[in-house]
C-alpha cells in the first residue's frame, strides 16, 4: 500500500508539473468545454435560403410560396423566371434549393387533379437538405388537405368527415428526450463523451513516455515499487484528476447549455469509475507501445476520428458491419458513450446499463493487465544487467 501511495503521489506530482500534460488535461479541458458547443447552441437550422420559380403566376402558387418563406425552416430570398438562373444562383452557394411551381398548378388543383410540384436541394450537406425537404413537404401536405377539405364541403361532404378526409391517420410526434427536435441535443452529450476520453488517453500517453514515467527512478524505497503498485498508484492518480473534469463535463455542462438531463448524479459517477480506469489501462499500454511522446501525439490525434465514427452515434450502429462493431467495443468510448447518454438524457436506472458498465470494468482489466505485463517485462533488462553488473564485480575482486 506505501507504493502504491508512493507512485500515485509522484504521478499527480508530474500532472500538474509537465507543460505538455498540463495543457492537455487541465487547458485542453476547458478549452473544448467553453468553445466546441458553441456552433451547436441554436440547435437547428433556420431559415435556409431558397429560390422559387413560379410557372404559374396565380394566387394559389403565391400561396405556396408565401407559405413556404412563412416556415422557421426555410427563407424564399429569390423568385426567378426559370431553372436555369436559379441553378446557377445554388452553384454561387447563394443559396441551397429551388422549388418550382409548374403551370396550371392552380388550375388542377380547383379541378381536384393532382398537381405535382418539384424540390431540387442541395443534397451535399444532409441538415440543409433534411430541412429544405421537411419544410416543403409539410407546407405541400397541409396546403393541399386544405384544398381537398374546401372541395369534400362544396361538393355537400359534412365538414367535420371533410376535415377527416385528407389525413384519416394523423402523426402528432413528440420527441421525448428532445423537445427542440435540435442537433445540439442529439450531438454534444455523445461528444463530451468522446473529448473526455480523447484527452485523458493522451494526456496518459504523454506522462507515460516523459521523463518521470518510472517511478522507481523517484523513490528512495527500498525496494522500489513493483509492476503492480506502479499501475494500481497511476491509474488512482488519473481517477482523481477526472473526478473533478468529469462532472464538469456531463453534469454542469448539459445544465448550463440547456440540455436535457433526466438521470441522478450517483449512477452516472459510479458509472464513470470503469470508464476512466479503462481509459488509463489503454494510455498506459499505447505509452509502453510507443516510447515516444511525438508518436503518442500523432497516432491517437490520428484516430480520433476513427473513434468519433465507431462509437455509433455519428455512424449508426446498425449499419456498422458486425467485425467493426466487435473491434469498436474495444474502444472505452463506444460503451462508454451508450451508457452515460442512458443515464444522463434517458434517466435510465445503473441496472439498464450493466452490459456497458461491466464491459467497462472488463476493459480496465484486460488494458491494465497488459500494462502490467509490459512493466514485468521493461523491468527484466534491468535486473539482468543489475545481475550481470553483480558478478562482474564479483569477478574483478577475486581477480584482484
Amino acid at each position: 500500500m506505501k507504493h502504491v501511495l508512493t507512485v500515485f503521489r509522484n504521478e499527480f506530482r508530474r500532472i500538474f508539473a509537465l507543460r505538455p500534460v498540463f495543457s492537455v488535461l487541465v487547458v485542453g479541458s476547458a478549452f473544448y468545454a467553453v468553445f466546441y458547443p458553441q456552433p451547436y447552441l441554436n440547435e437547428a437550422l433556420r431559415n435556409v435560403p431558397i429560390a422559387i420559380v413560379d410557372g404559374d403566376g396565380t394566387s394559389a402558387s403565391r400561396e405556396l410560396a408565401r407559405r413556404v418563406d412563412a416556415t422557421s425552416d426555410i427563407a424564399v430570398t429569390m423568385v426567378l423566371p426559370d431553372i436555369v438562373s436559379a441553378e446557377r444562383e445554388v452553384f454561387a452557394r447563394k443559396i441551397f434549393g429551388i422549388l418550382a411551381i409548374p403551370k396550371n398548378f392552380e388550375r388542377d388543383l380547383l379541378h381536384g387533379r393532382a398537381s405535382p410540384i418539384a424540390l431540387y436541394a442541395d443534397a451535399s450537406y444532409f441538415l440543409l437538405y433534411q430541412r429544405v425537404a421537411g419544410g416543403v413537404a409539410a407546407v405541400a401536405q397541409t396546403l393541399g388537405a386544405e384544398i381537398e377539405t374546401a372541395r369534400l364541403i362544396g361538393i355537400g361532404v359534412d365538414p367535420a368527415l371533410a376535415s377527416a378526409a385528407p389525413d384519416p391517420m394523423q402523426l402528432i410526434a413528440v420527441p421525448l428526450f428532445n423537445p427542440e427536435g435540435g442537433y445540439a441535443t442529439y450531438v454534444l452529450p455523445g461528444a463530451f463523451i468522446l473529448i473526455l476520453h480523447q484527452i485523458l488517453l493522451i494526456a496518459v500517453g504523454l506522462l507515460g513516455t516523459l521523463p518521470g514515467a518510472d517511478p522507481s527512478e523517484n523513490t528512495t524505497d527500498d525496494p522500489p515499487p513493483g509492476p503492480f503498485a506502479i499501475i494500481v498508484g497511476k491509474m488512482l492518480a488519473y481517477l482523481l484528476v477526472e473526478a473533478i473534469i468529469l462532472p464538469i463535463y456531463l453534469i454542469a455542462l448539459p445544465y448550463l447549455y440547456g440540455l436535457p438531463r433526466l438521470g441522478g448524479v450517483i449512477p452516472i459517477l459510479v458509472f464513470a469509475v470503469p470508464f476512466v480506469l479503462s481509459i488509463s489501462g489503454l494510455g498506459l499500454v499505447v505509452a509502453a507501445i510507443f516510447k515516444s511522446p511525438l508518436s503518442v501525439q500523432l497516432v491517437l490525434a490520428a484516430i480520433g476520428l476513427p473513434f468519433f465514427y465507431l462509437a455509433g452515434f455519428a455512424w449508426p450502429t446498425e449499419v456498422i458491419p458486425p467485425a467493426v462493431h466487435l473491434a469498436s467495443l474495444l474502444v472505452p468510448s463506444t460503451s462508454a458513450i451508450d451508457g452515460f447518454t442512458r443515464l444522463a438524457q434517458l434517466g435510465a436506472p445503473l441496472a439498464d446499463v450493466r452490459g456497458e458498465f461491466l464491459m467497462l470494468w472488463g476493459l480496465t482489466i484486460f488494458y491494465g493487465g497488459i500494462a502490467w505485463i509490459l512493466e514485468v517485462r521493461r523491468r527484466q533488462p534491468d535486473r539482468r544487467n543489475a545481475r550481470g553488473a553483480g558478478l562482474l564485480e564479483v569477478s574483478f575482486r577475486s581477480d584482484v
